[in-house]
């Protein structure tokens, strides 16, 4: 029985696999779509079990006829936006877009500030306080 299905699920492989142009979509697809375990990587790119799972999905979809664009909606509708490995500039994404360049922003401000203290001369005593300090250091 065990060895009947494993015939079986090789043989579904290897007709999978014998389509190029499928093969070819779904590599496509898969280098849009973002690994929601690694984050950064694509799930082209990824081994991870949940990028496997949705490059299976991907195919699958696509053997039964589904187009390009109704994956990816398919995908977004699943896992939101945050799948897209370039998402849509929207207002939900609007801090996947500007959030680094904020971030950049902020460390430059801190930057230039502190490097502006740095610099600022040191103050200069009056008479008074260096006589003052004069008599202390005697």
């Amino acid at each position: 029985m065990r060895a009947s299905l494993l015939v079986l699920a090789l043989a579904a492989g290897a007709v999978l696999a014998q389509d190029p142009a499928l093969d070819k979509r779904v590599t496509g697809l898969a280098h849009e779509l973002r690994c929601l375990v690694c984050q950064n990587q694509t799930i082209a790119d990824s081994n991870a079990p949940l990028a496997v799972d949705l490059r299976n999905q991907i195919r699958e979809q696509l053997a039964r006829g589904a187009s390009e664009r109704e994956v990816i909606d398919f995908m977004v509708a699943r896992y939101g936006d945050f799948v897209l490995y370039k998402p849509p500039f929207k207002a939900t994404t609007l801090a996947l877009w500007l959030g680094p360049f904020a971030l950049l922003a902020a460390g430059a401000l801190l930057l230039w500030r502190r490097l502006a203290r740095r610099r600022a001369p040191a103050p200069q005593l009056t008479e008074a306080e260096r006589a003052r300090a004069a008599k202390l250091l005697e």
